[in-house]
């Protein structure tokens, strides 16, 4: 069968990447055409437009880069048309995503979704086009069954991906092997994770480098996004002493003492790596304003929304200042705090489900559409 498969960021890029292995064994005839990126192509797909072309975050950065977008929409749907694949995949980017299983229903398409749009967060009222245009949604977070059944609508739980993707952690380098291969000395780590788009990182990283005067007897590395040039980071730096890691993440985080973590995906890999982390989000002052208006959640991190509860400390828009950023990372870094941190990873990992995601999900595609049960 024919696969049309869109993401539209590196997480996306990352669990859409094992679904195409996984769908491959399902499916040996199977064939990929792909918007993503290099996992994705690694995987065996076809790759049409790579995600550093599409990801915008906020409504003014939106707003901005509308124009693209609604080329990037029209050349989607052309691409969609004369590829006719058997079903167009949909991985998470509800922006651009809802609107192209809009136009793929239109055309008589299948259309599945893996990942939900956080619709429980803002725009439940969204909930209605994806009943009405996607045959079957696959969520990998707990609670999202029974968002979706108040709506009357029935969804797959499958687990969370990452639950596999971090379980390949466990053959990474040793401590002393990591610090060789990347140039860094014996002090203990603090990772920065500053995110994967361009103007995120450029804004979060400037903060996070206040942290470096702070903490001597620490040294800070920063996670490079594989989407991002080394020289983009380089031209942040300036004069901070810092270390770098490309393609890493997950080793930088082995081996991290604390980190401080852009809100996204992201927390959710520091936590299942067992690292303590503060969450911080800063984003642009408009498109914040018109989010408080309408998001309807009580935490920004994937970790305490699913915890339902502040298990780490988030620092959000003004709050994310050197002051509390320093406090905050102080306090990660007493056993008192760090314990109580990991006793609540456990409960975390436990609430997530059960391994083999992208299985289970391979699985459960390829039987609705050669039974024809979707």
């Amino acid at each position: 069968m024919r696969y049309y498969i869109i993401a539209g960021e590196a997480s996306g890029d990352l669990h859409a990447s094992n679904l195409i292995r996984a769908i491959r064994k399902e499916d040996p005839s199977s064939q990929f055409r792909c918007w993503g990126g290099n996992l994705m192509k690694q995987a065996g797909g076809a790759l049409v437009k790579h995600y550093r072309d599409l990801a915008y975050m906020g409504f003014m950065e939106v707003v901005t880069h509308l124009p693209v977008i609604l080329s990037n929409l029209r050349f989607c749907k052309q691409d969609i048309l004369q590829y006719h694949p058997d079903v167009v995949i949909l991985v998470d980017y509800p922006g651009f995503n809802l609107r192209i299983a809009k136009y793929a229903r239109s055309i008589g398409l299948k259309v599945f979704y893996y990942i939900s749009p956080q619709l429980w967060a803002w725009k439940s009222g969204r909930v209605k086009i994806l009943k009405t245009n996607v045959e079957r949604m696959f969520v990998i977070l707990p609670f999202e069954k029974d968002f979706y059944a108040q709506y009357h609508y029935y969804v797959d739980f499958v687990g969370h991906p990452l639950l596999d993707v971090l379980n390949d952690s466990l053959e990474l380098a040793d401590r002393n092997t990591f610090l060789k291969q990347n140039n860094l000395d014996n002090r203990p780590i603090i990772a920065a994770l500053p995110g994967s788009r361009t103007m995120e990182v450029a804004k979060m990283l400037k903060i996070m480098l206040r942290m470096v005067p702070l903490f001597p007897t620490y040294q800070i590395v920063i996670a490079e996004a594989p989407s991002l040039a080394t020289g983009f980071y380089a031209s942040l730096i300036k004069d901070h002493s810092v270390g770098f890691v490309r393609d890493q993440t997950y080793a930088l985080l082995k081996h991290s003492v604390a980190a401080m973590v852009t809100s996204g995906t992201a927390t959710l890999e520091t936590a299942l790596m067992n690292v303590p982390q503060v969450v911080c989000y800063r984003g642009n002052p408009i498109s914040y304003l018109i989010a408080l208006q309408l998001v309807h959640v009580r935490y920004i991190s994937l970790v305490n929304l699913i915890m339902d509860a502040p298990l780490v400390q988030e620092l959000l828009q003004n709050d994310l200042n050197s002051r509390n950023l320093y406090e905050a990372l102080s306090l990660l870094l007493t056993s008192e705090s760090s314990d109580r941190i990991r006793s609540g990873y456990h409960v975390l990992r436990s609430k997530l489900g059960w391994e083999g995601a992208s299985e289970r999900t391979a699985k459960l595609m390829v039987q609705y559409l050669t039974k024809n049960q979707v």
